[in-house]
């Protein structure tokens, strides 16, 4: 073969280059980035997407913003949508001037078997982000896992150690982390300067409901029986706002989200859809990663007013509003012995506005976020160096635990106790054993790998 010179290519060469033939080729040449960072194609990060719904188009666009990954495969239960994901990906490689090639698959099992495969995209509904994730960490991908990790703990615990005992890279979708505004939160929180902080204030919503959508016919694009997988609770049926109809002239969901994600069974409300962004962020600056509340007190409990969960170290926080002027809005607030901060999505204010001009001594750097090149760069640099990304799955899986215990008091009417530590409830309380959000038996055939009751 002749020799293969290095040359400087923009990005889009290179996602053009990285394309043709070189898996064949075994001497493979090296490219230099036009920002002259250098991606050897036994660099490149092969990917496939399970779940493409509303949130997949975002994702991949996300996603090839990063040098050095391709998307070659698909899998969703709605075969529209699948062919919607071939004409977006193909479109790009059209772009890119890369060989126009994107498999889809209704069973995403078939897409795991294939060899070129290195990392997996997930956006599937809840109920079936654990088996997702551990089945691809079993077939030997690295995995960005769009939040929550799982629909309950018992799920939470099985992933965990899947991930860990199979070596692989997980990020959870929690992209606030990589936002700037969270970040410069977390920095100030760190940093000392609120002093001791004793309360946090947390508004994401409301509590999910039991299911109660009509039945609708199934349509013939839709394998509803495989979007069931798992789940094991007799009243849910297909609705077309659970699993939204796409078409052309645009082929793009319009409207609310998918439905699923407002109820008991499917589901766990605005404390689980938007608890795993905002609670996430709380633990996260709090030093709080990987472990979780104790002791959680549904509202209405000896007079409580708001949803209210206690730390080990004497830490509470409540669900209720962040800012009194907009007590709809979601967001955060930390309260300390010397002031305040307030944060949400494109927003960030302190009692002392010099705590936000970037000059606060933060100390060690290696304890403090350090600014973000994206989310999905971060995972994809983390793929490459084997180095934790910055929403780990002990981090995801910690939120969810605190989210679904929430939700298990306020349905029990009673607080309810738990160890992070053993990842099971004090007293032996076998009412909250019993709960859903802690276990449930899966419909068969479908097991939950990685799980031994506790």
């Amino acid at each position: 073969m002749k020799e293969q010179k290095k040359s400087k290519v923009t990005r889009r060469d290179f996602l053009g280059l990285s394309a043709l033939g070189l898996a064949n080729l075994t001497i493979l040449p090296s490219w230099t980035m036009a920002d002259g960072n250098r991606i050897a194609p036994s660099d490149r990060v092969v990917t496939g997407f399970i779940g493409l719904g509303r949130q997949a188009p975002g994702d991949f666009n996300s996603l090839i913003r990063c040098p050095g990954v391709q998307v070659v495969a698909g899998s969703d239960v709605d075969t529209i949508k699948n062919q919607r994901f071939h004409n977006i990906v193909t479109e790009w490689q059209r772009r890119t001037n890369q060989p126009e090639s994107c498999d889809t698959y209704v069973f995403y099992e078939r897409m795991l078997e294939r060899k070129d495969l290195d990392a997996v995209v997930i956006g599937t509904p809840d109920h079936w982000h654990a088996l997702n994730t551990i089945h691809s960490c079993q077939a030997g991908k690295d995995v960005y896992l769009q939040k929550p990790v799982a629909y309950n703990i018992s799920e939470c615990i099985a992933t965990n150690r899947a991930v860990r005992y199979h070596k692989r890279i997980l990020q959870v979708g929690s992209q606030q982390r990589s936002d700037r505004e969270f970040e410069q939160a977390f920095r100030v929180v760190r940093s000392g300067v609120l002093g001791h902080i004793t309360n946090v204030h947390v508004k994401v919503g409301d509590f999910p409901s039991p299911f109660n959508l009509r039945e609708d016919p199934i349509p013939s694009n839709v394998n509803f029986n495989k979007w069931l997988g798992p789940l094991n609770f007799p009243a849910v049926h297909f609705n077309l706002e659970m699993v939204p109809q796409i078409g052309p002239p645009y082929y793009r969901e319009t409207g609310p989200w998918a439905a699923w994600r407002w109820y008991n069974e499917t589901g766990n409300g605005f404390i689980g859809d938007w608890g795993a962004h905002h609670y996430d962020i709380a633990q996260w600056a709090l030093g709080l990663d990987g472990l979780t509340a104790t002791e959680y007190i549904p509202s209405g409990w000896n007079g409580t007013q708001f949803p209210t969960w206690k730390y080990a170290n004497g830490l509470v926080m409540e669900e209720r509003p962040f800012r009194d002027d907009r007590p709809d809005d979601r967001g955060i607030k930390f309260i300390g012995s010397n002031g305040w901060l307030r944060v949400a999505r494109g927003f960030i204010e302190a009692s002392n506005p010099n705590w936000l001009d970037g000059s606060l001594d933060v100390g060690n750097e290696d304890d403090v976020a350090q600014e973000s090149p994206g989310h999905f760069q971060d995972w994809i640099n983390c793929v490459r160096s084997r180095t934790e990304p910055i929403a780990p799955v002990e981090a995801g899986s910690s939120t969810n635990i605190l989210f679904c215990n929430i939700i298990i008091a306020q349905e029990l009417g009673r607080p309810v106790h738990f160890c992070p530590v053993t990842n099971r409830y004090r007293n032996n309380d076998r009412e909250a054993m019993a709960h859903r959000l802690y276990y449930y038996e899966y419909r068969r055939p479908y097991r939950l790998p990685f799980w031994w009751g506790g």
